[in-house]
């Protein structure tokens, strides 16, 4: 049975090939309730400057404007390597696909900066992107995902690691009418190692859904993940996390946690952690906690002149620098940290 896709769907323009909430792994962003007739195809577009202060300092950056074609991506044995892949979706009311093909060799080491930019209302995007890392090769993914408030956007990564590999990722994100981003991690234990983490940052009435399914098939693998977001308004943050250890890989280390603010009444999060472990001699957890900023910390800031919203704001930021901290690159992290800022309104 052919698995129902926003992709699909947008390459056959059958409504019902998209997913609704009788899927269970969509049951929290429902595309086929949402998006009642698919949008014309978008037209050829025109990419526009790049306000990123890492541009730079790139090896070299891709722009995919309107969804238009399949990018691949090489890292040769040894090298390494520093580049933007940006996906802008630039005409209101159209749709668009692209693809993107990394293939990172044995030894070689690739940090990629990925965005998701909406320049314009009403558009719906779906992006694919294949990666697969050899013998000791290692790749770091950090992911700034800014799509327009009324843009639906749909991302999935397919991530094949050969043993010895290393893959990490941060996803930073804003939302969207309808988000989802999606990573699917094949991991073949014999030390490999995985960080999976995001942090979304939500207002409005902005959605975003971070999926992750890791499967673990052989000895002595590794994943590490952490998620945190902030709600307000009206917004809904999503979280799925699956961890699956197959039988027979024994010795796998695997922890994942998400934890969330809600900062208004009528803000909503879904969370969804999954362990499935079918083998013996394993360490595995998961936590998963949603609440509400310390009130007992914002009295102690305002007690020293702090106004409430700085000391919300700043607390706020606190919250989610844990996983800012763990991108590798120290670039990348800076680069990260004034986002945080930005959006919690905390830069100077």
């Amino acid at each position: 049975m052919v698995p129902m896709t926003l992709a699909s769907a947008i390459a056959t323009g059958d409504l019902a090939q998209l997913p609704s909430r009788r899927d269970e792994d969509w049951r929290w962003t429902d595309l086929r309730g949402l998006i009642r007739a698919l949008p014309p195809a978008s037209p050829q577009g025109r990419a526009w400057l790049w306000e990123n202060p890492l541009s730079g300092q790139l090896d070299m950056t891709v722009g995919t404007v309107n969804g238009r074609g399949h990018t691949d991506l090489d890292v040769a044995a040894g090298d390494e390597r520093f580049v933007g892949w940006r996906f802008m979706s630039a005409t209101p009311g159209t749709s668009n696909q692209a693809e993107l093909w990394v293939d990172v060799a044995a030894g070689a080491k690739l940090t990629l900066i990925e965005s998701y930019e909406g320049r314009g209302a009403g558009y719906l995007t779906d992006v694919a992107v294949n990666i697969k890392i050899a013998d000791g090769g290692s790749m770091e993914r950090i992911i700034f995902a800014e799509d327009d408030a009324e843009g639906i956007s749909v991302s999935t990564a397919d991530v094949t690691l050969a043993p010895g590999a290393s893959f990490a990722q941060t996803i930073l994100t804003s939302g969207a009418r309808r988000q989802r981003i999606e990573t699917r991690v094949t991991h073949p234990g014999q030390g490999a190692s995985v960080r999976l983490d995001g942090v979304y940052l939500l207002r409005d009435q902005r959605h975003a859904d971070l999926t992750t399914v890791v499967t673990h098939g052989g000895l002595e693998g590794t994943t590490t993940q952490l998620t945190k977001g902030v709600v307000r308004d009206q917004a809904r943050g999503v979280f799925q996390g699956r961890i699956v250890v197959e039988r027979g890989a024994d010795q796998t280390d695997a922890r994942m946690g998400h934890h969330a603010l809600i900062l208004s009444d009528r803000a909503e999060v879904d969370a969804k952690p999954e362990l499935l472990i079918f083998a013996d001699d394993v360490q595995c957890a998961h936590g998963n906690t949603i609440g509400a900023l310390d009130e007992s910390a914002i009295f102690y800031a305002r007690q020293r002149g702090m106004p409430q919203a700085v000391a919300r704001a700043m607390l706020t930021e606190a919250f989610v620098g844990e996983v800012v901290d763990r991108i590798e690159h120290e670039g990348a992290r800076d680069v990260a940290r004034a986002w945080v800022s930005a959006q919690l309104g905390t830069a100077t």
